[in-house]
């Protein structure tokens, strides 16, 4: 339940940040200046008795986020994915909290899946491991079927792990909310808004069965796809609770001396996880959008494996054009066309000048160009872009929150296996293709036919739409009225001349 109660949940995040010794980690890491430390230590420190103790035998960081529970949990992984960021110590800590979490106990799981499935254990599996990972939300075992022999993935949710996160989401409610009252200049991020996308992101996350419709639609998109290959969902041996996947054999892609002992080549990796996620973000408008080192593996013939399904990332076609367009934009370092764009896709208000954002976003892109990635600090360039992003008064959209967060934690991991690696360059082809196919006459040709297409299911209601709109337009009289029928003459024209375009290209065709 959502209310003043959770304050006391806020306390004690700060509080178990200082019990833990978490807090001058978390601060050093981000090299916070003196007075933040004071109002952090102010905060905390009188009430550190509040604090979780949490598991001594972890460092600070992970043993603080463990201690606070899953919604926690899930911010530290993306944390562990930005060396670059929080610095090389607390990344190397923070990344254990993707699959080496402590699991619940294997008679807990068995007893979950016979419930789950219906039928005892002996008839399904003949095998049952130990848990092999366990996560935030669930761990995995091993398991071999009864009926085919087949080795099989088994994931099952950590009992009360539902009660649980939303115990951990209610207090960020109350903290986006504190924000909205107290801290007008954080507005424009909307923290309510995205606190509840964050929200129903995780909910289906918890239902496995649409983490298995996940799978099975990511597969169908990506079965042609070099160099990538994914797990097939066994639809009879999942349910809500439980999802069952073909075995993944394959070396951890956070494993760098594992790497490079079985003879793969890092760069080349890097280089195929970025463009494998662009292509699918682009391409398909569908991706994975929890693509950190724990939910990927290397098989042994270099192809990249994902699992785990629970974050699915959508954006529809418009949007992903306007995504490429700002992307190309900054590779060919043409930042005006970069700031028409926002402009257009009204990302920034227009009462802006387009000049000076082209400017701001120059002071952000050229650093990048000609430089070894390695001597970037994304630090200091995710800072800078905050500054540009309050100068123009850009809002946070929650539709992109995905897009924006996977992207950060997908250059993480490919700069984790190639550290000299330069994303703008590993980008160039995918987005290059991807303009070709959907920005220029070839597309236009497209839309235009799928527009028609449109027009003519809709084509016996057309002239009543038409003369409706006419109608209305003649006989308003009141201001009311009038003003009505002002937007009206846009629709009645754009209606006309959807009709002739209509039958333009059906002629075409």
């Amino acid at each position: 339940m959502r209310g003043p109660h959770n304050i006391v949940r806020l306390i004690r995040t700060g509080a178990t940040m200082v019990r833990t010794g978490a807090m001058n980690a978390v601060l050093d890491a981000f090299k916070a200046p003196r007075a933040l430390r004071m109002v952090a230590y102010t905060l905390g420190w009188p009430f550190q008795w509040m604090g979780y103790k949490g598991d001594e035998d972890m460092p600070p960081a992970t043993r603080a986020l463990t201690a606070l529970g899953p919604a926690y949990i899930k911010f530290g992984q993306v944390l562990s994915t930005r060396p670059d960021v929080v610095g090389d110590d607390l990344a190397q800590q923070l990344r254990v909290l993707q699959d080496k979490l402590p699991p619940f106990s294997r008679a807990e799981a068995i007893q979950q899946v016979e419930r789950e499935l219906g039928r005892p254990m002996d008839e399904v599996f003949s095998e049952f491991s130990e848990p092999i990972a366990a996560a935030s939300i669930a761990q995995v075992h091993k398991a071999r079927l009864v009926d085919t022999g087949q080795e099989v993935a088994v994931k099952v949710l950590r009992p009360g792990i539902e009660r649980a996160f939303n115990r951990d989401v209610d207090a960020f409610y109350l903290a986006a909310r504190i924000a909205d009252i107290c801290a007008p200049g954080a507005r424009r991020l909307r923290p309510m808004e995205v606190i509840k996308h964050f929200d129903g992101v995780v909910q289906g996350e918890l239902d496995l069965r649409l983490e298995s419709a996940a799978a099975s639609e990511f597969t169908a998109n990506t079965v042609n796809d070099e160099g990538f290959q994914l797990p097939q969902v066994q639809w009879n041996y999942s349910s809500r609770r439980v999802m069952t996947l073909g075995w993944a054999d394959g070396t951890a892609l956070g494993d760098n001396a594992a790497l490079d002992a079985a003879g793969h080549d890092r760069r080349v990796l890097a280089d195929r996880v970025l463009s494998l996620f662009l292509r699918h973000a682009l391409r398909d408008g569908y991706f994975h959008a929890d693509m950190h080192q724990g939910n990927l593996k290397v098989a042994a013939n270099g192809d990249i494996i994902a699992y785990d399904f629970g974050i699915m990332g959508h954006i529809d076609e418009y949007t992903r054009r306007v995504y490429a367009e700002i992307l190309y934009g900054f590779i060919k370092r043409d930042y005006r066309r970069v700031a028409e764009v926002h402009f257009e896709a009204g990302y920034v208000p227009a009462d802006h000048d387009v000049d000076e954002f082209a400017r701001a976003l120059r002071a952000v892109g050229e650093p990048i160009f000609g430089m070894d990635a390695a001597h970037i600090s994304m630090g200091r360039l995710l800072n800078y872009l905050f500054e540009v992003t309050e100068r123009f008064g850009m809002e946070t959209r929650t539709e992109l929150i995905l897009l924006q967060r996977t992207m950060v934690v997908v250059e993480g991991v490919a700069r984790s296996l190639d550290p000299h690696m330069n994303i703008w360059e590993a980008a160039h082809p995918v987005v290059e293709d991807y303009i070709k196919s959907s920005i220029g006459p070839k597309a236009v040709a497209s839309d235009l036919a799928k527009t028609a297409k449109v027009l003519a299911r809709f084509g016996p209601r057309l002239p009543g739409l038409v003369e409706k709109a006419l109608i209305e337009q003649s006989t308003g009289t009141s201001a009311r009225s009038s003003k009505k029928s002002n937007r009206l003459v846009p629709v009645g024209f754009g209606v006309a001349l959807g009709v002739a375009l209509c039958l333009i290209v059906t002629a075409l065709l």
